[in-house]
């Protein structure tokens, strides 16, 4: 007889359920977060146990790795798509960790991609570029906002960059706090610039470059860097029947619901890969800067609504080409795309 597994996993401990066909109880008890300790009680019904659903949020690296490991398995629930009974007067996550070895056994349960565990680290590393990367423009807007307020003068990124003492005096109206804040950014950039530079360098020496990233980089406003951000991110295209399934993951589709043909509300606009979404922003900004046709479509699309909704349109028609791009392994066409 088939058993069902499920563990609702936490940051410092985890409850496991083991059901049987007509979904008794067959084990059911909280632990650490030990995967020694896990695998035990798990393994007197190693032989009949179908598939273990897990959920967690953020911290599943370390017990999907050691469960598929040891040969059983694994579904990672796509917590997003769990619907909640909400008429429930009690709850707990016993309760939790049962109604996913439920819908686990009747085959309905809503499960997340694993992504390859030989491929999480460089893809970690891309992600933890794109933070300072972030981070270094908080800095940069944050001395530009400052010198603004208190000289009514703009300061270029190169003016911020190789600041004199007088200019300093000058943008601050000699105000040794203010000169002291601008310093102390000044000093963050430089630390981020370095940190920067030495994950671009490590990043291409680390990475299995796949066939499909040197077509990546034919898209307009895609180099080497948000090449790799893209290909990685995306992982394996097959799990997108279709390219609206992609752009929906990309965060780069509105989010709306409709009914007798008016607008009733917005769904989760923020279901779906945000580093995703920033990489085909950031591949808009530069194709905008020197595609033509790319230019013509954007400044088309601004003139009937506002520059932040144009600049998502071209990176929504960037991700739809990514899409074909990696899938078919053919190169960008710009016509296809922009027509």
């Amino acid at each position: 007889m088939g058993l069902y597994a499920a563990i609702d996993l936490h940051s410092n401990n985890s409850v496991l359920v083991v059901l049987d066909a007509k979904d008794k109880v067959v084990y059911e008890k909280r632990h650490p977060n030990d995967l020694q300790t896990i695998l035990a009680q798990f393994k007197p019904h190693k032989k009949s146990i179908q598939a273990i659903a897990v959920e967690s949020t953020y911290n599943w690296y370390w017990l999907v790795d050691g469960l598929m490991g040891a040969g059983y398995e694994v579904k990672l629930v796509n917590t997003v798509a769990i619907k909640t009974y909400y008429g429930l007067k009690y709850s707990s996550d016993e309760h939790d960790a049962r109604r996913l070895a439920h819908q686990l056994r009747l085959g309905i349960l809503p499960t997340a991609y694993i992504y390859p565990k030989e491929e999480r680290a460089v893809r970690d590393l891309l992600r933890k570029r794109s933070q300072l990367l972030r981070n270094r423009t908080m800095h940069i807007l944050s001395i530009q906002n400052l010198v603004t307020r208190n000289s009514g003068k703009a300061i270029t990124q190169a003016g911020i960059r190789k600041p004199d003492e007088k200019a300093l005096g000058l943008y601050c109206g000699g105000n040794a706090l203010r000169i002291m804040e601008i310093k102390s950014s000044l000093e963050i950039l430089r630390c981020l610039d370095g940190q920067i530079t030495v994950l671009e360098r490590k990043v291409p020496e680390q990475a299995r470059l796949k066939p499909e990233f040197k077509q990546v980089t034919t898209i307009d406003g895609v180099r080497e860097m948000l090449g790799m951000t893209i290909t990685y991110e995306a992982g394996d295209m097959e799990r997108f029947e279709e390219v609206g399934q992609f752009a929906s993951y990309a965060r780069c589709v509105e989010s709306s619901r409709w009914s007798n043909g008016k607008k009733k509300g917005e769904g989760n606009r923020k279901n779906g890969n945000k580093y995703l979404a920033w990489a085909f922003i950031e591949a808009a900004y530069s194709a905008i800067r020197y595609n033509e046709r790319i230019r013509k479509f954007f400044q088309r699309k601004k003139a009937r609504t506002n520059s932040i909704v144009a600049r998502k349109a071209v990176a929504h028609k960037l991700a739809r080409a990514c899409y074909h791009v990696i899938r078919d392994q053919v190169p960008f066409n710009e016509e296809k795309a922009f027509a």
